[in-house]
């Protein structure tokens, strides 16, 4: 079994730091197009063997997609990161372009390849490859409800003082500010949320939820990569291992939530085939004002990366 992660900048390695030390693959394949660079660190990787006991193979090459042929998975985190005061859009055309010719590649050698994206705006990226990859749509998805999803289960913990393993949330849309947390859906221990913590709260962690990265970026001048990288490589290990995991995923939707022809994140079954299954929940008039609400931005986006002619 073979995993490529394409992108050896923070997210990618640490994606694919993730899938060695849980050896979900038996070897990961690290890509990127600076000389050495993804050398380097599949060989500091593979020297953490010994000392964390794994012995998934860790590969690394400089834009020799030779070497990522017959991935099972294929993760793409390439492109340039936000820098403080640019938003997810400002990145459209630059990585439009990295993402379509990475695609391209990875199917050229990895025609049955699994193919999760994570670079931004993640969902355009999502369409963009969607369309150079020309495969069916189970098979191509973003990495965005994921952490999303994490960020705010992670910020309900720090508040209610309880383990994250206890929390089930469920987050749906577009992957930036205008993404829709669902209390109703959210649960600690089996108990609804809004039974712990108060309207006013709930609201508040909602809302830095859904600048979650925006906050990372201030903090550190950069996109954050920890929790990036850990959720491209939980997807990554529901289609290896075909776990039948229920995650939100950015997915391509005909006709789903009353959306066509447009990537967004909604709650999927992740199997050996890709996303296997949408899952329509039911969404109250508030709740699927706001996906629609969504969605609209994301279409604004879509109409941007269109007009660019890069596709």
């Amino acid at each position: 079994m073979k995993v490529t992660v394409v992108g050896a900048g923070n997210v990618g390695s640490t994606c694919a730091n993730v899938l060695a030390h849980n050896e979900i693959a038996n070897e990961i394949v690290l890509l990127d197009i600076k000389e050495g660079v993804a050398e380097g660190k599949a060989l500091d990787m593979w020297e953490t063997s010994p000392v964390n006991m794994y012995d998934s193979r860790i590969v690394g090459s400089t834009n020799d997609y030779s070497k990522t042929a017959g991935s099972e998975v294929v993760v793409i985190t390439s492109g340039i990161p936000r820098k403080p005061g640019m938003s997810r859009d400002d990145l459209i055309a630059t990585n439009a372009g990295i993402v379509k010719s990475v695609t391209e590649n990875v199917v050229k050698h990895s025609p049955d390849a699994k193919i999760i994206i994570v670079s931004n705006p993640l969902d355009v990226m999502c369409y963009t490859a969607y369309l150079s990859a020309k495969v069916d749509k189970s098979r191509v998805m973003g990495m965005a409800g994921v952490l999303d999803t994490a960020r705010y289960r992670s910020f309900l913990a720090m508040e209610l003082n309880v383990s994250p393993k206890d929390i089930q949330a469920l987050l749906m849309g577009g992957h930036g500010d205008t993404m829709v947390p669902l209390p109703r859906y959210t649960t600690v221990g089996g108990i609804p949320v809004t039974e712990l913590i108060d309207p006013a709260k709930l609201d508040e962690i909602i809302e830095r939820t859904k600048f979650g990265g925006g906050e990372i970026v201030k903090l550190l001048g950069t996109s954050a990569w920890y929790a990036p990288g850990a959720a491209a490589a939980q997807m990554v290990e529901a289609i290896v291992k075909d776990q039948k995991r229920v995650l939100p995923v950015c997915s391509w939707l005909e006709g789903e939530y009353g959306q066509n022809g447009i990537y967004l994140g909604v709650p999927v079954v992740l199997g050996k085939n890709g996303i296997e299954k949408i899952l329509e929940v039911k969404l109250n008039d508030a709740e699927q004002a706001l996906l629609d609400e969504s969605a609209a931005a994301v279409r604004n986006v879509m109409g941007v990366l269109d007009g660019m002619n890069v596709l």
